[in-house]
């Protein structure tokens, strides 16, 4: 029975792996030449005759300010004013001056909210259990 099992394994393997070659024998298979391969000519852009030369003396695309590009990235630069916001203004009389400020410009004023707003900001997150006050000069 051993003997039965041994050469049934032995026959469905041989079929099994007879599958695995192509019509020829083991070594006489087709096989790609490596030196039938050949270049390729690089890749070359056409110009484009619609272009304009640059204006000598014009500042260059690339030598934006980053930073400006970024904000405009984000922020979509100035925004056209709405005609509730044009109509509110001008009846406040303000139409004229630019309440709006723009982010990043130095000229925009903050107020500084002192150390009692960055004291609560870093406060550690609580339940309100051990929260406790104190009346400064009382």
């Amino acid at each position: 029975m051993r003997k039965i099992a041994t050469v049934a394994l032995l026959v469905a393997g041989s079929v099994l792996l007879s599958a695995c070659g192509r019509s020829g024998s083991l070594f006489n298979r087709v096989r790609p030449d490596e030196f039938a391969v050949s270049r390729q000519a690089p890749l070359v852009v056409p110009p484009d005759f619609a272009l304009s030369p640059p204006n000598p003396g014009a500042p260059r695309p690339q030598d934006v300010d980053s930073s400006k590009q970024a904000l405009d990235a984000l922020f979509g630069g100035p925004a056209p004013r709405s005609a509730i916001e044009t109509d509110a203004l001008g009846k406040a009389g303000a139409s004229a001056v630019d309440i709006r400020s723009v982010v990043g410009d130095p000229a925009t004023r903050t107020v500084s909210k002192g150390s009692s707003l960055q004291a609560i900001l870093a406060a550690p997150e609580g339940d309100g259990r051990e929260a406790q006050t104190s009346i400064p000069g009382a």
